[in-house]
């Protein structure tokens, strides 16, 4: 199983090249935030374990199907507040998901200029027991030096080990991702786009913004 998949699918890149456009307003944002988090469930339940079954139709014969027992098994945590949409789409596609809320902001003050290193402030953890049949889904849209993902994953630790930890993102940096697997090298990582670079600000380049400021309103 890949460690990281970039989704390709020509509809995700179309709705991240508005996401990147500066002139996309917050409504139209926000919605796109909603639509990949969508896309990226069904990328999820790909790779997913069917099984097979029988069922019977209104004319009484048998046909040959599929159930996906993962489905009873979800459990998504959204880092507030940029991936409140993410969250939103996925919970479009596990409907049966349980779900938990961490609060992650960067210490700014803690920040030396041109280090990639953020002390991350936690004040808010509300997170379902998590089982060993579970797949647990992280949402954050950006995954820029790695260091908040890193705090959410201690932050879960204590409520049990799912059998699988998959983090989902939009854009994702090589130093994120990296920071993500020191942290847990069992850890997935789906996201629709690889950006080259964090600047000294910590914020992805290219990128799109703030994705909370853009999606809710804020600077």
């Amino acid at each position: 199983m890949k460690k990281v998949q970039i989704i390709d699918h020509p509809l995700a890149q179309a709705i991240l090249t508005s996401l990147r456009d500066k002139n996309t307003n917050q409504i139209e944002f926000r919605k796109g935030l909603v639509e990949l988090g969508r896309i990226i469930g069904y990328e999820i339940v790909r790779s997913m374990n069917i099984q097979e079954t029988y069922v019977e139709t209104p004319l009484g014969v048998k046909a040959k199907g599929v159930k996906i027992p993962d489905l009873e098994h979800v459990v998504i945590i959204q880092v507030l507040r940029a991936a409140m949409p993410m969250a939103e789409g996925l919970v479009k596609i596990f409907e049966r998901a349980r779900m938990g809320v961490i609060s992650a902001r960067r210490v700014e003050e803690s920040h030396t200029k041109g280090s990639l290193s953020f002390e991350i402030e936690s004040t808010y953890v509300r997170v379902p027991k998590i089982f060993p049949e579970d797949v647990l889904i992280i949402a954050d849209p950006m995954l820029a030096t790695g260091s908040t993902i890193a705090t959410v994953l201690r932050n879960i630790a204590a409520k049990g080990n799912p059998k699988r930890k998959i983090i989902t993102s939009v854009i994702a940096t090589d130093y994120g991702i990296d920071r993500v697997h020191r942290e847990d090298n069992n850890a997935e990582i789906y996201t629709v786009a690889v950006d080259p670079r964090v600047n000294e600000d910590g914020y992805i380049v290219p990128g799109l913004g703030d994705a909370g400021d853009r999606a809710f309103g804020g600077p």
